[in-house]
């Protein structure tokens, strides 16, 4: 396929940050997690890069995410080669997991942090998805990130989205948090730090920042360098909820986690865009220390069961899909509590646990190895074709349960045709296949024998003009 891209050189996105754009100028806005999902990005694990066992002790993870998300959205796979597609095809048969939701793309990488490496989606000004392929240096070189680093670059060939050049940043999206409203959440150490960004200024960054996630309020946390390997990515310990409410732990357990006293006192005191302080949940942690059920020996390539890490597990590092939220879960007994404290969050989505143990004694849980794809267009905005005066709307309400309506508006008298298309572009239903007059026109679709996942309607204008978007029903 042809490559769609827009390509920002090192030294121009330099100069756009030196010349010292207005800090309100925004290109680009990166929608809350929350916010509808075409589908979910995973990296699956394989035994290239750290054999002989990665790939048997992590993909049982990975099989139960995806038949978790399979049900709401589509989930992306990027395989390491044919071979690791042909096992991964076998594995999800083998256990049940249905295919109709599922593609894959071949791609060598270097690991499975996709969360980190993968494709950022984010909205242009008129609503159109673009991927930010920021820079990825494996955490400050701690690791092989090569194959990783192209991912995103990659991604924009296969699926056809544009991708925008930022390689002169390096930015892990473990390391930030978005509430949708224009706030974003970091630790200094994971962001502004040698290790990744020598060069940039903290007003550089936020520059950068504002112009390609459409953010203006910046909370900051100090973090701690080299804690860890991401240097204290923000995702472990204090997430999003949405614009209103962050999910966080209580004092005590972030002092556990090593989050320093000030930075707890700023967590706390955070404040919105508007200057409104957040509300709160507190998940704990782990009751006990966490122990694997197989873990992988790197260096001296034997395999132990049941190892004690000799520290706790967080639950925060969960993930939100459409109809499911993810939470990473370690056979104790604050499983239950932490699923049943998020539910009262999740309403309309069904907390499920996803054992993690394995993972977490390689550096991760589920956030980390998940990246969400936006619906195709901005559900905030419209598809406006220019002088031809022809607008489709994003539906609304948009998720739906049992009905929702559709409008556009014509410039001048046309034949106009509004369809509806599941996800294997079957047509559902049309509501509207007739002349239509000028002006603003909207139908009501009731969903009643429609299952959980994302649908498509579009609109033919005089069999020449096609508008089209997605929505999603949850039940």
């Amino acid at each position: 396929m042809k490559k769609i891209i827009i390509n920002l050189s090192i030294i121009a996105v330099m100069l756009i940050l030196f010349q010292g754009i207005n800090a309100q100028t925004i290109k680009y806005t990166m929608p809350e997690e929350i916010a509808p999902h075409e589908g979910t990005w995973l990296q699956w694990p394989h035994n290239h890069t750290y054999p002989p066992y990665w790939r048997e002790d992590l993909e049982p993870s990975w099989i139960e995410m995806t038949r978790e998300l399979v049900a709401g959205e589509n989930v992306h796979i990027i395989a390491y080669d044919s071979d690791e597609h042909n096992h991964i095809v076998q594995v999800l048969n083998n256990a049940g997991v249905p295919l109709t939701n599922v593609d894959f793309f071949i791609h060598p990488n270097n690991d499975v942090w996709v969360r980190d490496n993968g494709p950022i989606f984010v909205y242009n000004s008129i609503g159109n998805l673009r991927i930010l392929d920021w820079g990825f240096n494996g955490w400050g070189e701690e690791t092989p990130y090569e194959l990783c680093d192209v991912i995103p670059a990659l991604v924009s060939e296969d699926i056809e989205i544009p991708d925008v050049n930022l390689s002169a940043m390096v930015l892990e999206g473990g390391s930030i948090e978005i509430d949708g409203k224009g706030t974003l959440m970091a630790t200094k150490s994971a962001i502004i730090n040698p290790n990744r960004n020598p060069s940039l200024t903290q007003a550089q960054i936020e520059e950068y920042m504002t112009i390609n996630l459409g953010v203006t309020n910046f909370i900051w946390l100090d973090g701690v360098p080299g804690l860890e390997i991401t240097d204290m990515h923000i995702d472990g310990f204090a997430r999003f909820n949405d614009s209103t409410t962050i999910v966080t732990m209580d004092s005590l357990d972030l002092i556990y986690w090593e989050v320093p006293p000030s930075d707890i006192s700023i967590l706390y005191d955070a404040q919105d865009v508007n200057g409104n302080p957040y509300n709160f949940l507190h998940l704990p942690l782990t009751v006990n220390n966490v122990v694997t059920t197989c873990l992988s020996a790197v260096q001296d390539f034997g395999r132990r069961g049941g190892e004690n890490l000799g520290y706790k597990g967080s639950y925060v590092n969960y993930y939100t899909g459409n109809t499911v939220v993810l939470v990473p879960t370690y056979n104790d007994p604050n499983d239950a509590v932490a699923i049943s404290l998020l539910q009262t969050l999740y309403s309309s989505r069904t907390v499920v646990g996803i054992d993690v143990r394995n993972l977490y004694s390689q550096g991760g849980m589920v956030h980390c190895v998940t990246q969400q794809q936006p619906v195709g267009q901005d559900p905030n905005g419209i598809i406006d074709r220019g002088a031809s005066g022809i607008r489709l709307l994003q539906n609304s309400p948009n998720p739906f349960s049992t009905f929702t309506t559709i409008s556009f508006t014509l410039k001048e008298k046309s034949f106009a045709r509004l369809e509806v298309y599941n996800s294997q572009g079957k047509s559902l239903a049309t509501l509207v296949n007739s002349r239509l007059p000028a002006g603003d026109h909207t139908y009501t679709l009731v969903s009643d024998d429609y299952k959980n996942g994302i649908y498509t309607y579009t609109l033919t204008i005089d069999s020449t003009i096609v508008l089209s978007k997605k929505m999603m029903v949850t039940k």
